[in-house]
């Protein structure tokens, strides 16, 4: 686990007993610290605070507070004294500590003192009934009592409970209702952002029989609805199709191509299902398919990664695209042999601007490595040369061995120069190939050790990471749902970044949270320019704010709707995709879902909106 921020509170346990670090069941007056149970009816274990230490000589230095009393984890004076909680954090280097991550062993660590690199151990000899003592040790790696493990605390959710009338059976057989809690949830009143309640707005496009009977059987569009990601035959998605800031229904139809519902800007939609892009006889079930702005111009275009390669239809005046017909605009990068044989579940393919010149281009991970086609002013791509533009990040093994359930990999301008660089989490962490001036690709640096299957991060879905700016200075983070909630690694401005940081407890799988059940994704829901996490629980829709400087705020239930519990609607993965986006043409996000019987939708308010 990455080392929380000081605004997170935690156990420290022991990874050798399973017990956290605490007073003793009686204290004693020299405050000293052991590891104990504590019984579920008596007080909880202490919690703590990492709060980096003011030491100019350590940077990564740290004062450990009790985080109730603010009491500061010392170093005993004697030698083999147990170790205490002192009465004040005084700044001295007694009570200066790092955090160590254990090598081959996620989320456990080495706690060290910056006086002599002594480390926490336990002495079973002075064991009790009160505890056994806490004390400082010469590291040795092969003993499991140094090892501890940090354990967030339970995420400080905002959330209403709500009542139920319950039965109350009598002893004469007769029945009366009390009100009784129930697990349900409801949004505070001021819960920010506020959304109207959940309606149904069309009785198509739903997994029901009756709303269509649809089914996605190939790659799923990216969960924030924009688009850029790939969508398979059945899939659902939004997207802007007139270019009047209103979010349409796009769905892929078998056999008729990309159907439509347009938008009508308050929170509906036409109930006619127009054909937006028609399929080719050529089309094939393992087509993939997006809507782009290739050029730069404002006009979105239909893009196909089809058998015999890249397709891009343009858009007629009736708002329609060009069927798919005649010859693709480039040979390659498709799912046919002739087209090089991608493959979805193996060859990640992508639509980027990777020279800052406002054109898209494409670039895929192939077996061999990275394959880029730069468009030109005239709307051309350049055929592929024969080797890849760097022989990493590829399925094959002279390529890395990167494979596509367990390596995301990302494009994102990690300098400033405007240029797009390549970076990937592998399984020892995260690796970055860096673009210069002519086009060329550095051969990939090992920046980071974290984000990969070795810490923890056992796969893409289960552990989503992003690559953006979550701050305004313009310099792109790493950004993980991981084990113990959300880590961020900032970026130097430079390919590389800094060691990471657990900076909410909340959203991972500690909390609860499942690829096989909720969503989970990041977009700017207040319209500050900052992402906020969004996520698609079990009670419905929770969102953390981020507060613009690094930390993000306890998640706040925004919607109950959408989540995985029957009170929430019953929604489930891989049959009822859901989206933000804005369906009403007032720059907010609204939620839009495929439930079993159609659309639903919960508008945007406003009212409650923060402003920053």
């Amino acid at each position: 686990m990455s080392v929380p921020m000081e605004e997170l509170k935690l156990e420290i346990v022991n990874a050798a007993t399973g017990k956290p670090l605490g007073a003793r069941a009686v204290p004693g007056a020299d405050g000293a610290l052991v590891v104990r149970d504590f019984p579920d009816e008596g007080p909880g274990p202490e919690q703590w605070r990492l709060v980096p230490a003011q030491s100019a000589q350590d940077e990564q230095a740290l004062v450990i507070h009790d985080a109730t009393d603010g009491k500061a984890l010392d170093r005993p004076a004697g030698a083999n004294g147990g170790v205490r909680r002192q009465d004040a954090a005084d700044g001295r280097k007694s009570q200066q500590w790092r955090v160590v991550p254990v090598e081959g062993a996620a989320g456990l660590y080495f706690i060290e003192n910056a006086t002599d690199d002594t480390v926490l151990d336990l002495d079973p000899d002075g064991a009790d009934e009160n505890g056994t003592p806490v004390v400082l040790r010469a590291y040795d790696e092969d003993v499991e009592s140094q090892r501890w493990r940090l354990v967030p605390a339970r995420p400080e959710r905002v959330g209403d409970l709500v009542l139920r009338w319950a039965p109350l059976d009598h002893w004469n057989g007769r029945r009366s209702w009390r009100l009784a809690r129930s697990a349900a949830l409801r949004p505070v009143p001021g819960a920010t952002p506020s959304f109207s309640d959940v309606l149904l707005v069309l009785d198509r496009f739903g997994s029901d029989p009756d709303a269509g009977g649809w089914k996605s059987e190939g790659a799923a569009p990216s969960p924030g609805g924009r688009p850029g990601r790939w969508a398979g035959l059945g899939a659902r998605l939004l997207a802007d199709t007139t270019g009047e800031g209103r979010a349409d229904i796009l769905g892929l139809k078998p056999a008729k191509g990309v159907v439509t519902a347009a938008c009508r800007g308050d929170g509906t939609f036409e109930d006619e299902e127009r054909v937006l892009h028609p399929s080719s006889p050529a089309s094939g079930h393992a087509d993939l398919w997006t809507l782009a702005d290739m050029t730069g111009g404002g006009e979105p275009a239909a893009v196909v990664l089809a058998a015999d390669g890249v397709r891009i239809s343009p858009r007629r005046e009736d708002g329609t695209f060009e069927p798919a017909a005649g010859d693709p605009v480039l040979k390659a990068f498709g799912h046919g042999e002739e087209a090089g044989g991608w493959l979805a579940d193996k060859h990640p393919r992508f639509l980027a601007d990777t020279t800052g010149d406002g054109r898209l281009d494409i670039i895929g991970c192939h077996d061999d490595g990275v394959r880029i086609s730069l468009q030109d002013e005239d709307g051309t791509f350049a055929p592929l040369a024969g080797d890849p533009v760097i022989k990493a990040f590829g399925h094959g093994e002279e390529a890395g061995g990167w494979l596509a359930d367990k390596h995301p990999r990302f494009l994102a301008d990690t300098t400033g120069d405007g240029r797009l660089d390549i970076i990937g989490c592998h399984d020892d962490g995260v690796w970055t190939s860096l673009q210069d001036e002519d086009g060329t690709f550095a051969e990939p640096l090992y920046v980071l050790d974290d984000f990969g299957t070795a810490q923890g991060w056992a796969s893409a879905d289960e552990h989503p990471r992003f690559l953006l700016r979550t701050t305004g200075d313009g310099t792109a983070d790493i950004v993980g749902f991981g084990p113990h909630g959300v880590v961020i690694a900032r970026g130097r401005g430079d390919g590389t970044f800094e060691p990471p940081k657990l900076v909410l407890n909340d959203f991972g799988t500690a909390q609860g949270w499942t690829a096989g059940k909720h969503l989970r994704l990041l977009t700017d829901v207040t319209g500050d320019g900052n992402p906020d996490i969004v996520g698609f629980g079990n009670e419905g829709v929770w969102v953390s704010h981020n507060l613009g400087d690094g930390r993000f705020e306890q998640a706040q239930l925004v919607c109950r709707g959408f989540g995985y519990d029957d009170d929430a609607g019953a929604w489930r993965i891989g049959h009822h995709p859901r989206f933000l986006a804005d369906v009403t043409g007032d720059g907010r996000l609204d939620i839009v879902g495929f439930g079993g019987p159609g659309v639903y939708v919960a508008r945007n308010l406003h009212r409650r909106f923060k402003t920053r």
